[in-house]
């Protein structure tokens, strides 16, 4: 039996999680079941695609995910089910929330849920709490070997599902470019999509100091120079850096305090960042 791991944007303020967790325990008592999160902020699908691509690595395969940011609830949009190349699952709406998953061509197969058949049993009056009626029931029943990924329904093209516009990372002529993929939410560091590899092609080491500059569509709204550092123990309290993440990109931070609430900076590809070597001119006045 595998687990089954829940998302959603559900909050935890009634019994909408509950009730999911209810559903997969029905369909098996003994299921493990746990949760990603349910504090995707609302109807944010770009950030439960991002969470999602944090996760999925860390858990084994068969481990199957259900992931419900689903705005268009009711709607003609479809239900799916995928698989990744390590053997995990997905069943979510396909609104966009497999955009990371697709960009970086981690699924390898795809299925379309019948909505009106692959249900709860006597859920058919209900229209907008497909998370219970279809994604908990489904994921449940995969993730207990109930039914089987080509159970699950149709076969449909990988390159037929949904994916949000993206932005790729680059390095030209001494500057790095990227975006804010997603914030740090507890600590409100911003996440970009600036790989590690990139960050060594620039010839950035720690010790170094960065010009960094955040514009939102294309208008500036934030540049200063920062640290390049390993930890936030190598700066003051208040102080800005610029550091690796746990996911092994580029990030920006404040060191206890939150660097996107103080700037007011947002997420997805309308936020774009850039990062360059700060001349010695500069650093020396960056230091006095």
């Amino acid at each position: 039996m595998d687990a089954l791991v829940l998302q959603t944007d559900f909050g935890l303020v009634d019994g909408a999680v509950s009730a999911m967790h209810g559903v997969a325990r029905q369909v098996s008592p003994d299921l493990q079941v746990s949760d990603l999160t349910h504090d995707i902020p609302q109807y944010d699908i770009w950030s439960a695609a991002y969470r999602l691509i944090q996760t999925l690595e860390y858990w084994p395969a068969g481990t199957v995910f259900v992931s419900v940011v689903d705005p268009g609830v009711g709607s003609d949009r479809r239900s799916v089910a995928v698989k990744t190349r390590d053997g995990k699952y997905v069943i979510t709406p396909d609104n966009g929330t497999l955009t990371h998953l697709l960009a970086r061509e981690e699924i390898v197969e795809a299925r379309q849920i019948d909505e009106s058949k692959s249900r709860l049993p006597h859920s058919q009056e209900s229209h907008t709490f497909h998370g219970r009626d279809i994604y908990a029931y489904n994921g449940a029943r995969l993730a207990s070997g109930q039914v089987d990924f080509a159970g699950l329904g149709q076969d449909i093209p990988v390159a037929s599902l949904t994916k949000l516009p993206v932005a790729e990372a680059s390095y030209d002529q001494g500057v790095l470019r990227g975006i804010i993929d997603i914030h740090d939410i507890r600590f409100g560091s911003l996440w970009t999509n600036i790989s590690s590899d990139l960050i060594r092609q620039a010839g950035i080491k720690n010790g170094d100091h960065l010009v960094v500059k955040i514009s939102h569509q294309g208008k500036a709204v934030y540049q200063n120079i920062m640290p390049f550092v390993r930890s936030f123990a190598q700066v003051g309290v208040g102080e800005p850096l610029a550091y690796v993440n746990s996911l092994v990109n580029l990030g920006i931070a404040v060191n206890q305090d939150s660097f996107s609430k103080l700037y007011n900076i947002g997420l997805g590809v309308d936020w774009q960042i850039e990062i360059s070597k700060a001349p010695a001119a500069l650093v020396d006045l960056f230091n006095q």
